[in-house]
């Protein structure tokens, strides 16, 4: 038995509350359960309850047993001089205030159906599952899926903003130069991500801009700066972005010491940092607006249509610089523009909404709706046990859930494990959710 199991039974009243009374006997009338507290202090707040007719408001404190109240030191905490009840599942000690006066204790155990202690117990039992709930999985309604899904793509998102704003902070709150860097690592995809990042990090926005006038310029910042224009070869483009970033080199004094040397290694050619980097220089020059673009895009077709673009005329017939390949435009493929919309575009459209004090929720969420649902081996997995994955929405909020609530065994603060133990009403979910 842990606490966070009774918290949940207080917070949705999973046990008989008719004709219940504390230890000593008096009548316990619960007029509201409180606040869940998730930070320090007692657990509820701003509870009331009713004690033989009087009427009482204050905070409930939570434990497996009383003692634990002197085991944890509350009696000498101020925070806790306003519990009104103590509510536990085992009592074995009187518990009183600094100032001498009882708390009530009322005591869980004997009012909780022994259905949900069993649900409980059969949730988190020690049996090696992928996730708790996995045997129940696939009896969720599809209210509570849905409901919780989205609920935990904003949550997702919402721990990304932190993210962003951080790196914000580093460019002295410049949002291009953030959507830059952003854009820049997820071309990377997930092998070379860092290593754009490093790169994009390296060069100062102003630099990307007067760059942007001239597509070989940008490509030879791009290139240079990853370390791709080192060595000697009698490639004649090669020699053209050598000599190009040479010089800008100089004119902007620019340092690529702490770039992560990108990876050629196990990757499909399509996906060499050379093609890549060749697509992101032209998006920035077919796209000098590009900030202005995303922000105010609101629909995939429009995303798809900026990130339409292709790499100069030499990849046509090159992977790398010297070899030579069927002629054939390295144009940026579907499946990478979902993923830069996904990961970068949404991300930063709701970070700057939040920040502009506007709720793009809805609009977001159906952005996400309209692009299909990734492939990696969680998603996959959750899929087995019941097919939920149908847009990238979903399978974020599920990367999201397995990470943050699966294997933190938070099954009492997630939905779906809500409604397996206690076959939670629609009602409680939105509670669920709220919190």
């Amino acid at each position: 038995m842990k606490e966070d199991f009774l918290h949940y039974v207080w917070k949705f009243q999973k046990f008989d509350v008719g004709g219940i009374c504390t230890s000593n006997g008096e009548i316990l009338h619960i007029k509201n359960p409180g606040s869940h507290n998730q930070n320090s202090g007692p657990d509820f707040f701003n509870a009331q309850i009713e004690l033989d007719g009087q009427l009482w408001a204050g905070n409930v404190e939570i434990h497996l047993k009383s003692s634990d109240w002197y085991a944890h030191a509350h009696e000498t905490d101020a925070a806790y001089d306003n519990v009104i009840l103590h509510v536990v599942w085992e009592h074995d000690a009187e518990i009183y205030r600094k100032d001498g006066s009882a708390i009530p204790t009322y005591i869980l155990k004997k009012h909780v159906p022994k259905t949900t202690q069993e649900r409980y117990q059969k949730l988190f039992s020690k049996e090696k599952k992928w996730i708790n709930c996995e045997n129940d999985f696939a009896s969720i309604d599809e209210f509570t899926a849905e409901n919780w899904l989205e609920r935990l793509y904003l949550e997702r998102l919402q721990r990304k903003e932190k993210i962003l704003l951080k790196e914000l902070k580093e460019t002295q709150n410049h949002w291009e130069s953030l959507l830059f860097r952003m854009l820049c690592k997820n071309f990377g995809l997930k092998v070379n991500g860092d290593s754009f990042f490093s790169v994009a990090k390296s060069i100062d926005f102003s630099v990307v801009k007067k760059c942007s006038q001239e597509r070989q310029d940008l490509e030879a910042l791009l290139m240079g700066q990853a370390g791709l224009l080192e060595g000697d070869t009698e490639d004649w483009y090669f020699k053209t972005l050598k000599t190009r970033y040479r010089y800008l080199k100089h004119k902007f004094q620019l340092d690529n010491a702490n770039v992560i040397a990108p990876k050629f290694f196990r990757l499909r050619p399509p996906n060499f940092p050379t093609v890549r980097l060749a697509q992101f220089a032209m998006l920035y020059f077919e796209q000098p607006s590009l900030f202005s673009k995303v922000i105010s895009g609101k629909n995939l077709e429009a995303f798809y249509e900026l990130f339409n673009v292709t790499g100069s005329e030499y990849w046509d017939k090159h992977y790398n610089f010297g070899i030579g390949s069927l002629q054939r435009k390295k144009r940026v493929s579907k499946s990478l523009m979902d993923l830069l919309v996904i990961n970068t575009i949404i991300p930063i459209k709701f970070c700057y909404a939040v920040q502009q004090g506007r709720d793009i929720s809805d609009e977001i969420l159906e952005l996400a709706a309209k692009i299909s649902s990734e492939e990696n081996a969680i998603v996959k997995k959750f899929n087995s046990l019941k097919k939920i994955s149908k847009s990238a929405g979903h399978s974020q909020a599920l990367l999201h859930l397995k990470t943050e609530y699966c294997d933190k065994n938070r099954c009492l603060q997630c939905a779906i494990g809500s409604s397996i133990i206690g076959t939670v009403a629609q009602p409680e979910v939105r509670k669920i959710m709220e919190n």
